[in-house]
């Protein structure tokens, strides 16, 4: 669907809200040019994990399972953009461009003489997407921040977690990953009110608004009646049963959230007596009786595997799913029905294949495709630089200068 679009792709390094925005647009069809810095590129690009080893090339030393997750379907060129020759090449890249998208500190390309204002000037139909910690205004407009940094400010990390346990993390970076999705949206409905009016647009958003906008029914909550949620586990704030639950051999979650579902669940546990006792005649009353609730159920739970409950569940109506470990997740059969993993061809990886993860959203007739695997450094320079009329000795020139 974005066939056509070039985007010029600044971000970089740990706050992957950047890039992971860029590759979505990049998904859907869009030209992204990712620019990277000469000496060493992303960092990201260097950040394996031990079991890494074994999958690279020896002699491959730019490229990591963390940077392919969220630079596929790009193409890469170094640019020194601290020195004036490599803001030339980047403005001239910006007459042709529909998008820009950058994560540095706001005012540091202000300061290197290409924000919003000089890109504009050039490009009236640009669209500059920034992305920082906490916004290009405000006291903390200046400070660093990262996924769980906004999400230790922003309130995420003080309801996650066990009741009586410490604030927990979750496993992925979801304000970081939340905030590349709410970028993304921006720059589309910016390219939507560009065929409108002709005229590009500054897109300025943060980690911080992204978590606090998430904070959804919690904040809610908050600002109407005064309430501050509290860490629940599993567990929800105002739906029982709606949980993780031990089982025989594992953990299994049920989320049984209206009358209809509660008595379905009784029923299939053998337990109707539980559907016509007053303590749970409806959710107000099973929230205020969720302590036993709770005993009752664990005690059932824990007398079978989950398989078992599995096969009890299955085609009933009832909703429900394992706790699944990453393997399982990726020899489940919807996993594999929904196309959610591609192999391409990859240089770098001792197998000769790279898998990718698939595209989450299914189009009927504009399918998102993965064309490209991610860029070696610098891999696309030479082709770019050619496009914009330098030739080989300029370009050879502009290495020895370190501006490529």
């Amino acid at each position: 669907p974005l066939h056509g679009i070039k985007v010029l792709d600044l971000t970089r390094v740990l706050a992957i809200q950047g890039p992971f925005c860029t590759q979505i647009l990049a998904d859907y069809g869009a030209d992204v040019l990712k620019i990277e810095n000469p000496r060493g590129g992303d960092d990201t690009r260097l950040w394996r994990t031990e079991a890494e080893k074994k999958i690279w090339k020896s002699d491959q030393n730019d490229i990591s399972a963390y940077f392919c997750t969220i630079n596929r379907n790009k193409r890469s060129m170094t640019l020194n953009l601290k020195q004036a020759e490599g803001r030339d090449i980047l403005l001239r890249l910006v007459k042709s461009a529909d998008v820009v998208v950058d994560n540095f500190i706001p005012g540091k390309m202000d300061e290197l003489g290409i924000g919003y204002k000089t890109l504009s000037g050039i490009n009236p139909s640009i669209i500059h997407a920034s992305v920082s910690g906490y916004g290009a205004n405000g006291p903390y407009a200046h400070r660093a921040g990262y996924d769980a940094i906004a999400a230790a400010e922003a309130g995420l990390l003080h309801i996650t977690g066990e009741r009586d346990g410490p604030p927990t993390r979750p496993g992925l970076g979801l304000t970081d990953m939340s905030t590349g999705l709410f970028l993304h949206g921006a720059v589309l409905a910016a390219l939507f009110s560009r065929q409108k009016t002709g005229k590009g647009q500054k897109i300025d958003a943060s980690l911080f608004e992204s978590q606090v906008a998430l904070l959804s029914n919690v904040a809610m909550s908050w600002l109407n009646a005064g309430e501050i949620a509290h860490r629940w586990g599993t567990a929800h704030p105002s739906i029982v049963p709606y949980q993780a639950f031990k089982t025989k051999d594992s953990y299994l979650v049920l989320g049984a959230t209206n009358n209809r579902q509660f008595q379905l669940l009784c029923k299939l546990i053998d337990r109707l007596d539980l559907a016509e006792d007053p303590c749970f005649a409806d959710n107000s009353a099973r929230v205020k009786n969720r302590k036993r609730m709770g005993k009752i159920l664990d005690k059932i739970l824990l007398s079978k595997s989950t398989d078992e409950w599995m096969a009890t569940l299955e085609g009933s109506g009832m909703p429900y799913g394992p706790i699944n470990s990453i393997d399982r997740v990726f020899s489940h059969p919807q996993t594999a029905a929904r196309n959610m993993v591609h192999s391409l061809p990859y240089k770098p990886a001792v197998c000769g294949e790279l898998k990718v993860l698939g595209n989450p959203v299914k189009f009927s007739e504009t399918t998102p495709s993965i064309r490209l695997a991610p860029p070696r450094l610098g891999e696309h320079t030479e082709n770019t630089l050619e496009e914009l009329g330098f030739s080989k000795e300029e370009v050879e020139k502009m290495i020895k200068k370190g501006i490529l």
